[in-house]
C-alpha cells in the first residue's frame, strides 16, 4: 500500500464506509469496491503530488514513511523504484488470506460490487506476467504456475461473498511490450479460468506493468480485447479506456463488443455523465430528489 491509499484493512475502516455506503444506497446507486495490493509499484506518494516512490532505498525517496514494497521476484518497476523483496509462499498465503478479510469486511461495509484489481503493473498482475515474474517454484514459469495467485485469490474473496453479490476481475489483456505481444492467447486461456471460478466480469483493461510499453492511446483502443474475449469465452466483459461519449459508449454495446461499459476519469470529469447519456440516446436514469426538477 502507499500511505495515503484507502483500505479495508481494519474495522474502523468498515465503518467509515458502511456510512458512505448507506448514504449511496438512499440515493439509488449500487456502492462497489476494487481491492488490490500495489506490489512493486506500492509505498508512492500522491499522483497529484508526483507519485515519487517511497520506499526508503529508492533512489530520491523523500523521507516520507515509506517501506520497502514487495513482489513475486526482486525487480524493480522501473528506474528510480526500490527493488522489491521477493515473497516468501508463506507471505504469498497471508496475502490471498489478507484478500479475503478485505472481501469480508466489504460485505460488512455494505458493498454490493467487489472486483479484484489484477491489472495495471500492481502484484497481481506482476505474477501473471513472465516481464515481473521470475521464480521457478510454483508461482512461476508456465501458464499455470503464474495465474495460480490470482485464482487463489479469487477463490479466496469468492467463497466470503455470497453467490448473488456480484465479484469482478480488472484484467491485463495485454501489456503492450516493446517487442511484441504474445499474450492473447493466454488471456482467452484465463478468462475462461476466471470464469470456472466464479467470476461474473471481466474488466478488460491493459498496460501499466512494461514502463517502456508503447501504447496507442485513442478513443476505444481496448475495446478489441474485450471483444474477443466475449465472442471465445463464456465470460461477460465490460469495456474500458477512453470512453468519454454516450454514443460511442452505445455502439459498443449494440456492436455486441462488450456486455457493459466502465467509466473512470470521465466521471471525473463529468460527474453528470449518466444523465447527459440519458439525454442524448432518449433514455431515462435515476435522479435524487432534489434534482428532480432538472429532469
Amino acid at each position: 500500500m502507499s500511505p495515503q491509499d484507502l483500505g479495508l484493512r481494519n474495522d474502523t475502516q468498515v465503518e467509515a464506509f458502511r456510512r458512505i455506503n448507506r448514504f449511496l444506497v438512499a440515493q439509488g446507486t449500487v456502492p462497489g469496491v476494487q481491492l488490490g495490493h500495489g506490489g512493486r509499484k506500492a509505498s508512492t506518494g500522491q499522483p497529484w503530488k508526483g507519485g515519487a516512490p517511497l520506499a526508503p532505498d529508492a533512489p530520491l525517496a523523500p523521507d516520507a514513511g515509506g517501506r520497502r514494497p514487495v513482489a513475486p521476484s526482486p525487480l524493480p518497476f522501473d528506474e528510480g523504484h526500490a527493488v522489491p523483496d521477493e515473497l516468501t509462499v508463506d507471505q504469498i498465503r497471508l496475502i490471498v488470506r489478507q484478500f479475503a478479510d478485505a472481501a469480508r469486511r466489504a460485505l460488512a461495509a455494505g458493498f454490493e460490487v467487489v472486483e479484484v484489481h489484477g491489472a495495471h503493473g500492481y502484484l497481481i498482475n506482476e505474477f501473471l506476467s513472465p516481464y515481473s515474474n521470475h521464480r521457478t517454484d510454483a508461482y512461476g514459469g508456465d501458464h499455470g504456475n503464474r495465474t495460480r495467485f490470482a485464482l487463489e485469490v479469487v477463490d479466496a474473496v469468492r467463497e466470503v461473498r455470497p453467490q448473488d453479490k456480484p465479484l469482478f476481475f480488472r484484467i491485463p489483456a495485454t501489456e503492450w511490450p516493446a517487442d511484441g505481444d504474445r499474450s492473447a492467447d493466454d488471456t482467452i486461456r484465463f478468462a475462461a479460468d476466471l470464469h470456472a471460478h466464479g467470476v461474473d466480469l471481466l474488466d478488460m483493461s491493459t498496460g501499466g506493468n512494461v514502463p517502456a510499453a508503447r501504447i496507442p492511446v485513442e478513443p476505444g483502443f481496448q475495446v478489441p480485447f474485450a471483444a474477443r474475449v466475449r465472442a471465445e469465452t463464456p465470460m461477460p466483459v465490460a469495456a474500458v479506456g477512453l470512453l468519454t461519449e454516450p454514443a460511442q459508449a452505445a455502439k459498443i454495446l449494440l456492436n455486441g463488443e462488450a456486455d457493459a461499459v466502465l467509466l473512470g476519469r470521465e466521471l471525473l470529469r463529468d460527474p453528470y455523465w449518466a444523465q447527459r447519456a440519458a439525454r442524448e440516446l432518449g433514455g431515462e436514469v435515476h435522479r435524487p430528489a432534489p434534482y428532480h426538477r432538472s429532469a
